[in-house]
């Protein structure tokens, strides 16, 4: 909900959302207003003047920060009354929740979060009131905070506060006091704001778990004890979400990995390093064939790059320095820095540099699988999602400026229709562009307003939604991001495409053009994958493991009721194989349920079942991952039925298993 509203002067933003008749309590009671220019303030907010403001409900995004901004306040209290030792660091929320930092003598245990979560819900029944102060120098903030050091560190930056914190609002110091109901302080913190009237309208609230972090994010720092928990504007909103978290650990990548024996991550190799496991590398295999094969449908050429270069490369590149701290530390090998390959771009400029080119090879595609490293930090390494070696279906295309839009208009129907092939057809785009008060970017105004307006006007035609992205684009250009939704809702950035005015110029890339002039091309990064590390992990919880026939694992396994029934399902598993179809028999001593639990529990797609009337008949019977089955289905048919299913693709419903 939100509404205009008038603030008259004198009077609080709270008597103007009780006289218009607005929630005051509920999942849509109003817990601030935004003033007219842009900036929440809390409801007891009066202003000089006349005010137009904009009422803010909780169940808003703006709402849901203020709610869990003011649930991450409780839970400070919670903490310095259950372990007055405790010191303050900062608790903003974040999506779906909030944190907070704590310096701690000893790490928080399970058993202290229910003590804390139980003194939290006291503070939100006593209906405390948070009411905000302005502190008017420095040194009187210094004097009330002299026992927390590192909200005292916070108010010697004062404005200059990292981006996680913004404790300290510009030109201002502000501190929100809890008052009981006698208007008594209870309790108090540093903060920019704004916050809910009252704690007892924080109805849902619960914490999740605690990690270690460094303060402010860098490891040069103390190590604080953070708590993250979560808070909703209903009791129901809190159970659909963590029945939702209770699906997605059902589907993490990881745990699958395992059970269906597709990779590992050996602590001998490193972290954030793959192996695949036979059963894995046939799903890479199958994604690998798929996106070579459309690769030549869609006119690129397949090239190959080492996985070292020399130093010097990347400086051409101007990944140095801009992308060093990613990049694992320099090899020195006679007389020479070489680096890990962190990207493919800088060496397809080389081979679009090895001989004269002519405005008639243009478009030029180049592509390649090529094997990257990232030194991600340890914190962040993810399973398959965030790794440090990975796999990009990378591929460049080098065009004249004017056939620019083209090239990207079809890059990005390449895209959509992969992931469509792939189940996934839930999605948006997200255009990523530079920062114009950071130094981090390179080119001209002019160039990143053309090249963006390339990609926001082809975006645009797709009729997807179109999501900005500000500061978020590659330092040599802006890109569009597809952002697609798996089958619990949550979303992955997938494939990109990147408009690049700035590499070809630094690699001195020209083409002669058909007048005889030279010309500096265009050049489109693209993704499709994005890497097919991160794709495979976001398949497997799309699917939760039981993938598409086509890219099972094994596709068929058969199953005799008795073992002299075996051989007549190997014959039938033979004629399988011929037509390209994984397909297996079990052979061990289980009992055929048990063969059929082991199958289920393996996500395999057709359990092709065998007794004496299906060897006399000539026939099987199908039983399907979702429990239905087909009987007495004669071999021809049969084996025309999976090859059907598996060609097709087909991602839903029993028939594709």
């Amino acid at each position: 909900m939100s509404a205009a509203l008038v603030v008259p002067a004198g009077t609080t933003a709270a008597d103007a959302v009780a006289a218009a008749g607005l929630p005051q309590s509920g999942p849509k009671a109003i817990v601030v207003v935004r003033d007219a220019d842009g900036r929440l303030r809390d409801l007891d907010w009066a202003p000089g003047q006349d005010a137009d403001v904009e009422a803010v409900a909780m169940d808003s995004p703006d709402g849901l920060d203020v709610l869990r901004h003011s649930a991450a306040h409780v839970l400070a209290q919670a903490v310095q009354d259950v372990f007055p030792e405790a010191k303050l660091g900062i608790g903003p929320p974040i999506e779906n929740g909030f944190y907070y930092d704590f310096d701690v003598e000893k790490p928080f245990q399970p058993e202290d979060l229910g003590k804390l979560e139980k003194r939290m819900q006291e503070i939100v029944k006593a209906g405390q009131t948070f009411r905000r102060r302005e502190y008017a120098s420095l040194d009187e903030a210094k004097a009330e905070l002299k026992n927390e050091p590192y909200k005292l560190e916070l108010v010697d930056i004062k404005g200059d506060v990292d981006e996680e914190a913004k404790a300290v609002g510009a030109g201002e110091l502000t501190h929100y006091d809890n008052l009981d109901r006698d208007g008594n302080r209870v309790w108090g913190d540093l903060c920019r704001g704004p916050h809910l009237p009252s704690t007892r309208l924080i109805p849902a609230v619960k914490l999740m778990r605690s990690a270690a972090a460094y303060w402010r994010g860098s490891e040069k720092n103390p190590q604080l004890q953070r708590i993250y928990g979560t808070a909703w504007p209903s009791r129901d909103e809190l159970k659909a979400y963590l029945n939702r978290l209770a699906e997605a650990e059902r589907r993490d990548h990881r745990k699958l990995g395992t059970e269906l024996d597709l990779f590992s991550f050996p602590d001998e190799i490193g972290s954030g390093l793959v192996v695949f496991h036979p059963k894995g590398g046939v799903i890479k295999r199958e994604m690998e064939d798929y996106v070579r094969a459309r690769h030549i449908e869609e006119g690129f050429q397949y090239v190959g790059t080492p996985h070292i270069t020399k130093e010097g490369l990347f400086h051409t590149s101007g990944h140095l320095p801009y992308y060093a701290d990613t990049m694992f530390p320099p090899m020195h090998m006679e007389g020479a820095d070489y680096y890990l390959k962190a990207m493919n771009c800088p060496m397809h400029n080389l081979i679009f540099r090895s001989r004269g080119r002519s405005y008639r090879e243009l478009p030029m595609r180049l592509f390649e699988f090529g094997s990257v490293y990232r030194y991600e930090k340890s914190g962040v390494v993810h399973g398959l999602t965030r790794v440090r070696g990975l796999t990009q279906d990378d591929s460049h295309s080098y065009v004249a400026a004017e056939d620019a839009p083209a090239e990207i208009k079809h890059l990005l129907n390449f895209v959509l229709s992969l992931l469509r092939d792939f189940g996934l057809d839930d999605f948006y785009l997200e255009l990523s562009t530079r920062d114009p008060k950071s130094d981090k970017f390179i080119g001209t105004d002019e160039q990143w307003q053309t090249a963006t307006a390339v990609l926001e006007r082809v975006a645009t035609e797709t009729g997807l939604e179109l999501v900005a992205d500000p500061g978020g684009a590659a330092f040599y250009g802006p890109k569009i991001s597809v952002q697609a939704r798996d089958a619990i809702g949550r979303t992955w950035q997938m494939s990109t495409i990147q408009y690049d005015f700035n590499m070809p110029a630094r690699f001195g890339l020209e083409y002669q053009a058909a007048d005889g002039s030279r010309q500096e091309p265009v050049m489109i990064h693209s993704a499709k994958f994005g890497s097919i590390e991160r794709f495979f992990g976001v398949l497997v919880e799309h699917y939760a493991g039981a993938f598409p026939a086509w890219l099972a694992p094994v596709q068929v396994v058969g199953i005799p009721i008795r073992d002299d029934h075996a051989d007549y399902l190997e014959e039938f598993a033979a004629r399988l194989r011929k037509e390209g179809i994984r397909a297996e028999v079990d052979h061990s001593t289980d009992r055929m349920q048990k063969k059929i639990r082991t199958a289920q529990q393996q996500k395999i797609p057709f359990m092709a079942i065998a007794g004496d009337d299906d060897v006399n008949g000539g026939t099987v019977s199908f039983r399907y991952r979702d429990g239905s089955q087909r009987n007495g289905v004669a071999l021809d048919e049969a084996v025309a039925h999976v090859v059907e299913v598996v060609r097709s693709r087909v991602n839903t419903g029993p028939s594709a298993a």
